[in-house]
């Protein structure tokens, strides 16, 4: 009877152990001390990129354009901005809905002075927040840790270098997310590989011929391809790039591509002789296995071209310095970072136009109007347009008039011009 009753009590006190160990939050246990030498700042998110990166806003005293690039201390969370990670989805959408949720946000940093990263870009910050003005603040970073959201990255060697490792080790216990050896819902497990159009764009050549997923907006349709783009917010740019669908997608998969959804696309990277440039291929759709990993999905719908404001200049001859993954600058063309994304210019004087007259060309009608603005030339390539009548619109509609056009940036012939499919993109200023 006695061993008995003493069996149940070990029993008893290994279930209270293991229900203290799985309700202690490690995030509560350090505590903001707004006396101590570290720099401190409140802010607001200005953009969230992922699960350990945020754009906050500051002041100018402390930024000088306003805005602080802030990477969090003792975490590294799975990559949903390049490759897309498994549990990098999860790990970006649980800093978003702290953050969005938070009454306020403090950002400190690990000693008296803002440190910078590796790549000298970003700095290293505690990210602290509340709900309500009654509340204390909790530390977003072992927030991250103890529930299994991000790997070790110098986790013990700073202020709180303790209670950090207390909460990656709590995670690892009790085998969340990342340690769990499951597999991550929010991830596609297919043959293809999984990135961001960013990733796609800056690093296009490598993924010639391979076969990729990512998700964009699609924006434009072109009769057989349409356009997509999605937004950075780590260098505040479009990306986009060509789609060829061809003639063999079902009906669903040609809703999925629909202008104004965001779709998740899954194709092969390949160069277009033709126009000189990549677009992707080869989708497929099958009906009776929609959540394939294999086919193409749509994500959401409602949604719109950015249609960029963009300048002459910039549009022409402008360059774009983007770091790349290990911090190295890369400069690009304006124009090719651009490609496929959908801009805006403004005050375009249409100086000629070259119109094509052949009635058995696919292209009949279709203009190239020669632009000018500021000095600076450029050039609008227009499909065949139509009017409310649908009666097709010759140049004498445009030629030695002042345009604002709405388009895609398309390469032809060694430059960047801007492609319009619908005369609702051209509007007379005079």
């Amino acid at each position: 009877m006695r061993k008995t009753i003493f069996t149940f009590a070990i029993l008893f006190l290994c279930l209270f152990c293991l229900s203290a160990a799985e309700t202690r939050d490690f995030a509560s246990e350090v505590k903001l001390n707004m006396r101590s030498e570290t720099v401190k700042q409140k802010v607001t998110v200005h953009a969230f990129v992922d699960g350990d990166t945020t754009h906050f806003n500051v002041p100018e005293s402390v930024s000088e354009n306003g805005i602080l690039k802030a990477r969090y201390i003792a975490i590294n969370t799975p990559e949903s901005t390049g490759k897309i990670e498994e549990w990098g989805k999860k790990a970006s959408a649980f800093t978003r809905e702290k953050l969005s949720n938070a009454s306020s946000i403090i950002i400190e940093s690990d000693t008296s002075d803002w440190n910078v990263d590796s790549t000298g870009g970003r700095y290293l910050v505690w990210v602290w927040y509340r709900n309500s003005e009654s509340e204390e603040y909790r530390n977003l970073n072992i927030e991250i840790l103890q529930n299994g959201l991000a790997i070790a990255s110098s986790t013990a060697n700073n202020r709180y270098g303790s209670t950090a490792m207390a909460a990656l080790n709590y995670a690892k216990e009790q085998k969340l997310n990342v340690y769990s050896g499951q597999q991550d819902p929010d991830f596609y497990y297919g043959d293809a590989v999984e990135l961001t159009l960013k990733e796609l764009r800056l690093n296009v050549e490598k993924y010639n011929g391979i076969k990729v997923a990512y998700e964009g907006v699609i924006t434009m349709n072109d009769g057989g391809s349409v356009y997509m783009e999605d937004y950075d917010p780590e260098t505040g740019l479009y990306y986009g790039i060509s789609v060829f669908y061809g003639y063999n997608l079902p009906g669903k998969g040609l809703d999925i591509l629909s202008v104004g959804n965001r779709s998740r696309i899954v194709g092969t990277v390949q160069y277009y002789e033709a126009g000189g440039t990549y677009q992707v291929a080869g989708l497929t759709y099958k009906q009776m296995k929609p959540k394939d990993p294999g086919n193409i999905q749509k994500v959401s719908d409602g949604h719109q071209g950015a249609y960029v404001l963009t300048d002459a200049a910039t549009f022409t001859s402008g360059k774009v310095t983007v770091l790349s993954a290990d911090g190295t600058p890369q400069v690009f063309d304006y124009g090719y970072l651009a490609l496929s994304t959908t801009i805006e210019m403004q005050n375009l004087k249409v100086k000629s136009i070259n119109t094509t007259s052949d009635p058995t060309s696919s292209y009949y009608g279709a203009m190239t109007m020669n632009c000018e603005v500021d000095g600076v030339k450029v050039t609008v390539r227009t499909a065949a347009l139509v009017d409310e009548n649908r009666q097709m619109i010759t140049k004498d509609a445009y030629l030695g008039k002042t345009i604002n056009v709405r388009g895609v940036v398309d390469y032809y012939n060694g430059s960047y011009q801007i492609k319009v499919l619908s005369a609702k993109d051209i509007t007379i200023i005079k």
